[in-house]
């Protein structure tokens, strides 16, 4: 059995996988903060990430390191260089200096989340950050690319939507990810033979998705829960969608926020600004392509 290590295992994330992933592996779960509910199968090692020595000792005789340790979501400046960049790169330098081949990256659609929600995209296109968050995100997969062409490190990144128990408003729709949807994506990150880098993302079967996931069904990902279900639910509440720029982006809340707290879009000054834009529809980007909604004149 594959001995794994979790970093962020006390986190949202890590709280949702493990009891999916137990008895498949062992798991070496590593935080800042306790885990004290361990399953069969399960350790814990305290651990912080932007010390880079902590690293080095959770890293050491793991077959693949799960990479969820870090701020999630957006933060100031100084708090997001230290958990999600230094952090980042020195959990990933311990591993290649453990010898650990295979990586999993757990990145963000926040590292795109500038494109439109009336665009579809795939892995390929050029990364649009909405924050300080997602620029770390965009560095994670851009240092994780150096380490799989310089080392020949194993890397599955995945730019993770929500995960939770079903989506809590409209916007999470499109970007849901149950809980054992996101143990399978983990699972073919770890086991799938001859990977090099890879970039999916973190879905389930939803048919709002602003995502073409054709790279994650290619690797053989084949989710079983769809946000659909419980979509008459989520619009009775939430309703249409409005005129805000969190509304017209993918990044939703992100694109206005500064440093933790919300700000107006720059270059959307009032509410009208922005309605305008958005009834003047998008135009076509290198790597996108219009989604079935905005092909019939709606705004998914």
């Amino acid at each position: 059995m594959k001995t794994i290590l979790m970093t962020g295992a006390a986190g949202r994330i890590g709280t949702f996988l493990r009891p999916e992933l137990a008895g498949k592996y062992r798991l070496r779960l590593s935080d800042i903060k306790p885990v004290r509910d361990l399953l069969p199968g399960e350790t814990f090692v305290r651990a912080d990430i932007s010390r880079f020595s902590d690293m080095l000792r959770v890293t050491k005789g793991v077959d693949a390191v799960v990479h969820f340790g870090g701020q999630s979501g957006e933060h100031d400046w100084d708090h997001v260089l230290r958990a999600n960049i230094i952090g980042f790169y020195n959990a990933i330098e311990a591993a290649r200096r453990n010898g650990v081949k295979r990586f999993l990256v757990a990145t963000s659609n926040h590292a795109v989340g500038f494109y439109r929600c009336d665009q579809t995209i795939d892995h390929r296109v050029y990364c649009k950050p909405d924050s300080r968050y997602g620029v770390s995100k965009v560095f994670n997969e851009a240092l994780a690319s150096l380490y799989a062409d310089r080392y020949g490190m194993e890397i599955f990144c995945m730019r993770i939507g929500n995960v939770n128990h079903s989506p809590i408003d409209r916007r999470r729709l499109a970007i849901w990810i149950s809980g054992r949807d996101m143990a399978q994506l983990v699972t073919i990150g770890i086991e799938h033979p001859g990977l090099r880098f890879e970039i999916v993302y973190g879905i389930s079967d939803n048919a709002r998705a602003w995502f073409d996931n054709a790279n994650a069904y290619r690797l053989g990902y084949k989710p079983q829960d769809r946000s659909e279900t419980h979509a008459a639910e989520v619009l009775r509440r939430d309703g249409p969608p409005g005129t805000s720029p969190a509304d017209i982006y993918q990044g939703g809340g992100h694109c206005m926020s500064e440093g933790g707290t919300r700000s107006r879009l720059a270059g959307a000054p009032d509410a009208a600004h922005s309605a305008k834009r958005a009834a003047s529809g998008s135009k076509r980007v290198a790597g996108s392509k219009p989604s079935a909604s905005a092909r019939k004149g709606r705004r998914s």
